[in-house]
């Protein structure tokens, strides 16, 4: 198997390894639970893919913080993996290729733009809506990091000032509404009796009241941080993905109808907003993108 990319794709729950080939196929792949080890986790899934492939390089999507200079990440749900140098381990263990590294929102809107629902948009931002609500940006058809890397983590835009305490540190966040665990806990607060995101969405289809109001609340947060990106961003679309996303129109109608009343600006006329298309593969066909 040649002129392929090795994608690893690096989450709170899960590690993802695979080949992508040129056209965006995932070709093989292994998943390792990320509470399996770490990076023992991480090499495992390289190794159960590689099977001496001639791989061209190797393509990182991973949660963030991430330092893309430095080769280091310290996702914030990995508490071993501080500052860890992933560059250089997968360097050690797949030698004499480049190693490319960036957000696993970065990657999932490189992703979509050049193989999914982005391919009509040179200026787009990706939203992941799961257990957090991470994002990442690309401009002029090229993926963007910023300084370090983490550009676009729409996730913890201020959407209620003095809110609830949000993993980073600080207040209010998006990512404290419309994240899946925070919709089914404030569904449950209200007598809502089910489990997980994708039981309210069954719910609310049902014609739960509860179960449909928590997504209405989790869209109008998600459409409040777009409306903010997009206006200092200039873009012309937003893609959505994640297992929260999979509600389609629950989630995204309310975010379209927060967009009408807070995207005034005459720029941001024709910014659309669209479900993914790539599903849970998109990082990992992002993360070999970053290769090229």
């Amino acid at each position: 198997m040649t002129d392929v990319v090795l994608a690893l794709d690096v989450g709170g729950t899960k590690v993802a390894a695979a080949l992508v080939d040129g056209r965006g196929a995932v070709l093989r792949e292994a998943r390792r639970p990320t509470a399996a080890g770490g990076w023992a986790a991480a090499r495992e899934a390289i190794e159960d893919v590689l099977h001496g492939a001639d791989v061209r390089g190797v393509g990182i999507a991973c949660a963030g913080p991430i330092d893309t200079v430095a080769g280091t990440v310290s996702p914030i749900n990995i508490a071993d993996w501080q500052d860890f140098p992933l560059v250089r381990e997968v360097a050690e263990l797949v030698p004499g290729v480049p190693v490319r590294l960036a957000g696993d929102g970065v990657c999932m809107a490189l992703g979509e733009h050049r193989f999914g629902a982005g391919r009509s948009s040179d200026h787009l931002l990706g939203i992941v809506v799961s257990t957090g609500v991470g994002g990442g940006l690309v401009f002029d058809g090229s993926p963007f990091g910023g300084r370090t890397g983490n550009a676009g983590h729409i996730g913890h835009v201020v959407i209620e000032p003095g809110g609830a305490p949000c993993t980073c540190g600080g207040r209010g966040c998006a990512e404290t509404v419309a994240a899946g665990p925070h919709l089914v806990r404030w569904a449950r607060e209200r007598g809502w009796t089910g489990s997980d995101a994708g039981e309210l969405a069954e719910s609310a289809r049902a014609g739960d009241e509860v179960a449909s109001a928590a997504f209405e609340r989790g869209g109008h947060a998600v459409g409040l941080a777009i409306a903010a990106t997009a206006a200092v961003c200039d873009l012309d679309l937003v893609v959505i993905g994640g297992g929260v996303a999979e509600a389609g129109e629950l989630l995204l109608d309310p975010v379209r109808r927060t967009l009408s009343t807070h995207a005034g600006l005459s720029f941001l006329d024709k910014l659309r907003v669209e479900r993914a298309e790539l599903g849970a593969r998109a990082g990992l066909v992002g993360a070999a993108a970053l290769v090229g």
